[in-house]
């Protein structure tokens, strides 16, 4: 693989001609993140260096800095157009889009050593390297069972199940508590809200 490297400022490249860098999450973009799974981070208004699709990417949250996922940058789509249906339309952004390959959202490390020099910023592959191996090896996946009870007042059980998912898309992981726990564990069931654990008994706060 050939890749013009004149756009990498400050930065370098690896043997195989893919470059690392370290992108900064815009600010209220972290808790969406971490909330609810999404398999890619696409991100617009970058007037600078610019990545290319297969090269590294450090996710990071700032204040402080810290490494909160790792991934790659997918192949650009094209430019769309504002007005699909006018084709003498200005052309949209095409937005830079990482698909992500390691998440630490819930346990990010430290990353004060780095120096950013806006949303996007060149990184030397060993020092992206030295970032990524502070997260370790990835935890082993295992089947979690996970529910969310709410009780509502309805004229029949297909009008409750509307309500249910009316409510769920109004007040969304910010507000509803979903319980969690190991499959065959579940005693071991915790209350999640804002994706932290949060204690449902109220005598237990007194």
């Amino acid at each position: 693989m050939t890749t013009d490297t004149a756009h990498r400022v400050n930065g370098a490249t690896r043997a195989d001609g893919t470059g690392a860098w370290a992108v900064l999450l815009p600010a209220g973009r972290f808790d969406a993140e971490r909330l609810v799974h999404h398999d890619t981070l696409e991100l617009t208004g970058l007037t600078d260096a610019r990545p290319r699709p297969g090269d590294q990417v450090a996710v990071l949250a700032d204040d402080p800095p810290r490494l909160v996922a790792l991934g790659r940058v997918a192949a650009a789509t094209g430019q769309r157009r504002e007005d699909p249906d006018d084709p003498q339309s200005e052309r949209a952004e095409t937005p830079l889009v990482v698909t992500y390959t390691r998440r630490a959202f819930d346990e990010p490390v430290p990353a004060d050593a780095l120096t950013l020099d806006g949303p996007v910023t060149a990184l030397d592959p060993d020092a992206f390297q030295e970032l990524a191996d502070r997260l370790g090896p990835p935890p082993q996946r295992r089947s979690w069972l996970v529910s969310l009870d709410l009780p509502i007042e309805a004229d029949s059980p297909a009008e409750a199940v509307r309500l249910f998912w009316a409510y769920v898309q109004e007040l969304g992981p910010r507000e509803l508590p979903a319980f969690v726990s190991p499959s065959g564990d579940e005693l071991a069931m915790q209350a999640f809200v804002l994706g932290t654990e949060a204690n449902q008994d109220p005598e237990e706060d007194d």
